[in-house]
């Protein structure tokens, strides 16, 4: 066999044992333009030793029932999943927060929809079981309203996907919604919605999504786990310093183009990217939960018990990141 011959196996076998030897990281990511940091996980995975696979789901309860299943290893979600998910026996952590906010009352631009209290007699669309239920029945709760997905209270819900609202809104089928971003920035500036609130003046404030870790992975692979966070923290940095890489990256490769500039900049100026988190947020909206009913608990969990922050703190802590 020639030299060249060798050489050529022999460099195809260093490659083939390099990419082994990236451990690979099953993540659960959904399609929101805050969690677009999540995704951009993946494009620079390789740099940081490990080969992210992402697989987006429509809503956070599912990515739970995937990490229960023993499908993921970490999962992007909205708290409220994280904390029901807990209740109800999954083995996870809260390793970090990657987004705030990212919520916002919307009505029907022709509804004279001023504020929490106008929603009396109306219809009003959420996604069941979302965060976005549990600010929207602290925000009633808080106005003195009730609620049901059943005639006779002061609001009738209506639940929808996400993606239906806008449609539901739009055909004049809801006096408003509690949506996500970027689809309530696209309502109001296409003109079929108005902004009544932000919803951030519960107890809960601005809701945190939560990066959650099956304990398994947390526990058993520890240097791999130890290197995806590092990479969270590299990714997330990069669409908080670099605007224009972050917003490239949601509305050509997340949206195909089915979001504008405008879009892309109302919503992120509504769901900043963060890293962290915190035992007290969590357990905040843990009580919220418990006090409206939203999410089906066993028993509520102890944010001080689950909620673990050391793999963020000392990723942050190598990159110089406060």
């Amino acid at each position: 066999m020639s030299k060249t011959r060798l050489l050529t196996l022999a460099l195809a076998a260093a490659f083939a044992t390099s990419a082994n030897a990236q451990e690979v990281v099953r993540l659960g990511n959904l399609k929101f333009a805050h969690y677009g940091a999540v995704s951009y996980i993946k494009e620079i995975a390789p740099k940081c030793g490990i080969k992210v696979e992402e697989h987006v789901f429509a809503k956070g309860p599912d990515v739970m029932q995937a990490i229960l299943a023993g499908e993921l290893d970490v999962g992007a979600t909205a708290s409220e999943a994280a904390i029901q998910g807990r209740a109800n026996g999954a083995p996870i952590f809260v390793v970090a927060g990657f987004a705030k906010g990212g919520a916002r009352l919307v009505a029907r631009s022709d509804v004279p929809v001023k504020s929490i209290k106008d929603l009396k007699g109306k219809k009003v669309g959420v996604t069941r079981g979302g965060i976005h239920e549990v600010l929207l029945a602290a925000e009633l709760q808080q106005a003195g309203l009730t609620f049901s997905d059943q005639p006779g209270k002061d609001v009738q819900l209506v639940f929808l996907a996400f993606a239906d609202l806008n449609q539901a809104l739009l055909g004049k089928n809801l006096d408003a919604i509690m949506q996500s971003e970027p689809q309530s920035s696209q309502a109001i500036n296409k003109g079929f919605g108005v902004e009544v609130m932000k919803p951030y003046d519960t107890p809960i404030g601005e809701p945190v999504r939560t990066m959650v870790m099956s304990e398994m992975f947390y526990k058993d692979k520890r240097a791999t786990a130890a290197k995806f966070m590092k990479c969270f923290v590299q990714a997330t940095k990069t669409f908080i310093d670099q605007k224009p890489v972050a917003e490239k990256y949601v509305r050509e490769v997340i949206f195909k183009g089915q979001i504008t500039s405008d879009d892309f900049q109302d919503a992120i100026s509504n769901s900043p990217y963060t890293y962290d988190i915190t035992p007290q947020h969590i357990q905040i909206t843990t009580d919220v939960m418990a006090k409206t009913g939203v999410g089906k608990m066993r028993r509520p969990p102890v944010a001080a018990e689950w909620v673990r922050t050391d793999l963020l703190d000392e990723a942050k802590k190598s990159l110089n990141i406060k």
